[in-house]
């Protein structure tokens, strides 16, 4: 079986969102399980800057796109044991990933015929083109109608949806001028959604299969509260979505062996996690003994992420409780300021790290006591599988992936491997935050919940055979 899994960005080349880490693990992982898994993505200028040596020219070729005649260059490089294909065309890869706009729908509606032309030039044909988000949603359209003469044609296609909230909406004409679609898509029946068409409706009609990343968030979005006015198509085509929970990279995030942690650990022998927190507490000036808990975040800090319910209990929860609280991230600016503030309230018991380091965040991970993550929606989320594999017991909103990863503790079963709180409000979280710290002063309690977290599978491994067994129902 030969699978190309096209999207916009993949890490290591190019990583914005957790759309990145995806694409930079599953195909590996799909490897070894006999897949010719490689990836087809653009050749965006930091690519370009870091890589250009590495790569092999594999082709290049005109296509007709808004009218004219517009060049497309194919680079391959072999990678961490995958073959990627990079699109090249400075005029629209040679800036910002996400250029914003119409500019940025013109962008990857080029990349979208752009994949489709340059798969059967590099002398890999897929049988199965899996496509990413709405940057990619016009693939599926356009093999099914004009391309549906040509071998690439007969590929299937599998549309995955990362996060709902982003359509890549833009005026029909748009999409007439650019790719020369037919106005008789421009309908409620093909593209066209209340004012406007999109890519992500165009993907939802006419891919063989739809998967999301999360079997709750596969349901949460055939309601209107997280479909964005598309939960009409998701009801009509419930029964071809499958939800997959995404996993994390294990050999990244792996406390025996991670390189950002000074001191290493495992389930059975947990002095490395001890050592890590008293090292932290040193590190971030917080003026707390060991033994008091550390609630960590690593976060985005936007709305989405249930800062709402932290700013509205912060003050509460540190007066109340002897606890340190450790935030790291960037974002909206009043959160950001929130947490400046709060620091200076608490000092030596809040730090607020704002800015992005990758060596904070793993050590926040590993010496954390509990990992604080109460979204209003996360279509997956890693996070919070992050924290289980260092230890460290998350709190979360049942919403998404958070749901299906995150076993709510039952003390009477001795069961669950972390905290979870269903509806999005301050008090109820409040009340799981101080029902988590009480259950931590059992030892007992603590370290069958730490096992537990530990042992949690959340790796690629597991995510590829269930992607494996999607692609064999559609071949």
């Amino acid at each position: 079986m030969n699978v190309l899994m096209v999207a916009a960005e993949c890490a290591p080349f190019v990583k914005l969102g957790g759309l990145a880490d995806v694409i930079g693990t599953l195909p590996k992982e799909l490897n070894k399980l006999h897949v010719d898994t490689r990836v087809m993505m653009p050749f965006h200028r930091q690519i370009k800057d870091k890589y250009a040596a590495q790569t092999k020219h594999m082709a290049d070729f005109y296509i007709h796109f808004a009218g004219r005649d517009v060049y497309v260059g194919v680079e391959g490089l072999f990678f961490n044991d995958v073959t990627y294909y990079f699109i090249d065309n400075e005029e629209y890869f040679g800036d910002a990933v996400y250029r914003g706009g119409d500019a940025e729908g013109e962008q990857y509606a080029y990349f979208c015929r752009a994949v489709i032309e340059a798969a059967g030039r590099i002398g890999f044909l897929p049988n199965v083109l899996h496509c990413n988000d709405w940057q990619t949603g016009l693939i599926p359209l356009l093999l099914k109608t004009q391309y549906s003469h040509w071998e690439i044609g007969r590929a299937r296609t599998i549309f995955t949806i990362h996060n709902m909230m982003y359509q890549g909406e833009y005026a029909f004409e748009a999409f007439h001028h650019w790719l020369g679609i037919d106005p008789r898509y421009d309908t409620p029946e093909f593209m066209h959604n209340y004012e406007c068409a999109s890519f992500m409706k165009a993907a939802l009609v006419f891919a063989d299969r739809i998967s999301t990343v999360s079997p709750t968030y596969a349901q949460e979005i055939k309601t209107p509260e997280f479909a964005y006015r598309l939960e009409g198509i998701l009801n009509a085509r419930a029964w071809d979505t499958w939800g997959i929970v995404n996993g994390i990279n294990t050999e990244e995030f792996d406390p025996e062996t991670d390189p950002y942690l000074q001191y290493h650990f495992n389930k059975d022998d947990l002095t490395g996690k001890k050592k890590n927190k008293e090292k932290l507490i040193s590190d971030l000036g917080l003026s707390i003994s060991p033994g008091v808990p550390i609630i960590g975040m690593v976060s985005r800090l936007t709305a989405q992420k249930g800062l709402d319910l932290v700013k509205y209990i912060l003050d509460e929860l540190m007066c109340t409780e002897d606890i340190a609280f450790v935030v790291l991230g960037t974002g909206d600016h009043d959160y950001e300021e929130f947490f400046r503030f709060m620091e200076n309230k608490y000092k030596g018991r809040v730090c607020s790290y704002i800015a992005y380091n990758n060596a904070v965040a793993h050590q926040i991970y590993a010496a954390s006591d509990l990992f604080l993550m109460p979204s209003k929606f996360e279509p997956c989320g890693i996070s919070q599988m992050i924290a289980l594999r260092y230890g460290t017991l998350p709190i979360v909103r049942e919403t998404g992936g958070l749901c299906d990863t995150v076993q709510s503790y039952n003390e009477f079963e001795e069961t669950g491997n972390g905290f979870s709180f269903r509806n999005y409000n301050a008090h109820e979280m409040l009340s799981i935050i101080r029902y988590a710290l009480n259950t931590l002063h059992s030892p007992k309690r603590r370290k069958g919940l730490i096992q537990r977290a530990m042992e949690s599978d959340n790796s690629f491994g597991s995510s590829a055979k269930k992607y494996l067994e999607l692609y064999q129902s559609i071949l």
